[in-house]
């Protein structure tokens, strides 16, 4: 069964940009992999019969993860593994999902955790936007050689791939609450700079 949920739909000049002739596709089969991944992780969460520490935020994440390689896969485009997860790749551009927060919250309130690890932190640095030129901040105390480790790209994803974010909102009861793309810089506070971003509609769940 195609992993997409309707046509292709009508995108601005950044997506047709960073994603080609897949844009309108991806545009229209994001939102639905989101809804789906949320019903894989409701039932997971119902199944558990748990009232804290619930899986449903586990679910999910590797559940989209999976929606979106498999939609990468049917739109013949690339999926590369870094360290054990999979990434969909579109015309260079690698979907990054993140689930922000777990209600309703704006884009410019997301942050990575405390605990974010070396991986993505490095995902962001080598593969997403940069600081303007001449800015090198080793505020958070890493080492010059540290820092340049941060910076280095992964072989497996393409030194030429971008990092195109995807953040969401989402929790057990209510599904995806929000969607929003584009490109974003992290910075050393663990917030992110956005220099481009557009909100996609909700699909409804299962």
């Amino acid at each position: 069964m195609s992993v997409f949920g309707s046509d292709s739909v009508g995108s601005p000049a950044w997506a047709v940009e960073r994603f080609g002739r897949q844009a309108g596709k991806l545009a229209a089969a994001v939102p639905v992999q989101l809804a789906k991944a949320h019903s894989k992780a409701h039932a997971t969460h119902l199944t558990a019969e748990l009232k804290k520490r619930s899986p449903y935020g586990v679910t999910l994440a590797e559940a989209v993860r999976e929606n979106l390689a498999d939609m990468a896969r049917e739109l013949r485009e690339s999926v590369r593994d870094v360290r054990g997860y999979e990434y969909a790749v579109i015309n260079d551009s690698a979907l990054f999902p993140f689930r922000y927060a777990d209600k309703p919250k704006p884009i410019d309130r997301a942050r990575f955790p405390a605990d974010t690890s070396p991986t993505r932190r490095r995902l962001f640095r080598a593969h997403g936007p940069q600081p303007p030129e001449g800015l090198f901040d080793l505020s958070d105390g890493l080492t010059t050689q540290e820092y340049v480790g941060l910076h280095e790209a992964f072989e497996e994803l393409g030194a030429s791939t971008k990092l195109v974010c995807l953040f969401f909102t989402a929790d057990a009861k209510n599904g995806i609450h929000v969607i929003h793309w584009g490109e974003a810089r992290l910075e050393s506070d663990r917030t992110f700079t956005w220099l481009y971003r557009e909100q996609l509609p909700v699909a409804r769940a299962a």
